[in-house]
């Protein structure tokens, strides 16, 4: 994909909002473009033209303000057709969405409060600011998705598409594995679960009889995020934490502190901080349920005897996986999805360093010995593994690269639909741009 695509597809995943990014005191914003009966503003190009320069892109300026423009230029011709086509985005999406992203916003810079200095606003403000832009953005994101999603790649679309490319510009694909996977967890004892329980009654005890919480949470808190901080977590909004956690933290009045909660992380208890609107923070203590020797030994021989009925040929891989296996890879036969890609290809610093020992030591076809590997939160699992495929660098080939010409293939089929119904589009549309700067711009599509 080359780097004017590249930043064509970025648009949609870009939020900016005016009101902290002034790129000139001195120059007024303006119309620059009208696309039917939607103005492009001045501010809208130089926002987003500042989020690339904190990116990194520095040079060709008055290029990168022209992909801008053509971004905006077709998302404007979205919000068009689906303006034309009626297309409506409830509320509860929106709400959904706003949601999501400013609590990102907030996790970025540490609190509302925070964010809330950074733009000089209330969060009820910055809210109402990125309400109709996030609307536009769902609006046009549904009539994007309405060229592409019904688009499909055959396999000798695949092949015609690979041959086009010259020889000599084949990319070098780095190395790549494919696995598969039998996770077992271990489960906790009642005792295990049992002392766990007791540990944080104990320390809720000492808290209620007036004992500091951040204190007793830097002490004994297993959560080592938050730990530090005197079990502080910042501020939160429904729908992050566990939901066990959240309904706890949400019934907090005061500076009360909750009865006892289990979730997967273990066993917490809560202490409100404040509450500001759909926004909370509290101070929490995690205790985890230790996993025992003989639990992860139990677990171990169940793995073993699995070993065994596959290497004896009695199951195979994929039928012990959709019997036997604890994971999400278990329906697939155990096979193995990046979820960076959405394919079953990993580079070496994808993959757990635990399991790429095991898979580095393997001859492809392969099959491991049950081995221990310590997961998210201090989780144990235990796993088998069965090396796929290992492809060592090597320019693309149909033969060992197929999901990813496959991906780029159609890709380059969807970017084709979109070229060609920019150019229906616009052909019958009010496009008028309107400011020199922008008019004499290279562009990709024919706007006027």
């Amino acid at each position: 994909m080359n780097y004017r695509i590249f930043l064509f597809i970025l648009a949609f995943f870009v939020v900016s909002f005016s009101g902290k990014t002034q790129t000139d005191a001195h120059v007024i914003d303006k119309v620059v473009a009208v696309v039917g009966e939607n103005a492009i503003l001045y501010s809208d190009i130089e926002n987003q033209y500042l989020q690339y320069l904190m990116q990194g892109y520095t040079s060709n300026s008055q290029e990168i303000r022209c992909q801008i423009f053509e971004e905006i230029l077709f998302a404007k011709l979205l919000l068009n057709q689906a303006q034309i086509d009626s297309i409506e985005i409830g509320d509860d999406q929106v709400d959904s969405e706003l949601d999501r992203r400013l609590q990102y916003f907030i996790s970025q810079i540490g609190s509302k409060e925070e964010l809330e200095r950074y733009y000089n606003k209330s969060l009820q403000d910055i809210k109402s600011d990125l309400r109709t832009v996030i609307r536009e953005q769902l609006l046009t994101q549904q009539v994007r998705s309405d060229i592409t999603s019904k688009i499909k790649i055959t396999p000798t679309e695949v092949k015609e598409y690979f041959q086009k490319i010259p020889q000599d510009s084949l990319p070098i694909i780095e190395t790549s594995i494919k696995y598969a996977v039998i996770t077992k967890k271990p489960k906790p004892t009642q005792e295990e679960k049992d002392y766990a329980k007791n540990k944080i009654k104990e320390i809720r005890d000492r808290i209620v009889k007036g004992e500091e919480f951040s204190k007793l949470a830097r002490i004994y808190s297993e959560d080592p995020g938050s730990a530090l901080k005197g079990g502080e977590l910042g501020d939160f909004t429904r729908g992050v934490m566990y939901p066990e956690f959240e309904a706890a933290a949400f019934a907090l009045q005061g500076d009360e502190i909750s009865g006892i909660i289990e979730t997967e992380a273990g066993f917490h208890i809560l202490q409100l901080i404040k509450r500001k609107g759909e926004y909370i923070n509290v101070r929490h203590i995690l205790i985890q349920t230790k996993i025992s020797p003989l639990s992860i030994q139990k677990t171990q021989k169940q793995l073993d005897s699995i070993y065994a009925q596959i290497e004896a040929g009695k199951i195979s891989f994929e039928d012990a996986a959709r019997k036997f296996s604890d994971d999400d890879f278990a329906q697939a036969g155990g096979m193995a999805v990046n979820q960076a890609s959405g394919n079953n290809s990993f580079s070496p610093s994808e993959i757990n360093k635990d399991v790429f020992f095991q898979l580095e030591k393997m001859s492809v076809g392969g099959l491991s010995q049950p081995f221990i590997v310590r997961a998210e939160q201090n989780v144990t699992e235990i796993k088998l593994v069965k090396l796929i495929q290992r492809t060592k660098p090597h320019k693309a080939s149909l033969k060992t690269d197929y999901d990813l010409i496959q991906e780029a293939a159609l890709q380059d089929k969807q970017m084709n639909a979109i070229s060609s119904w920019i150019e229906e589009r616009s052909a019958d549309t009010y496009i008028n741009i309107i400011d020199k700067q922008f008019g004499s711009c290279d562009f990709m599509y024919k706007w006027k």
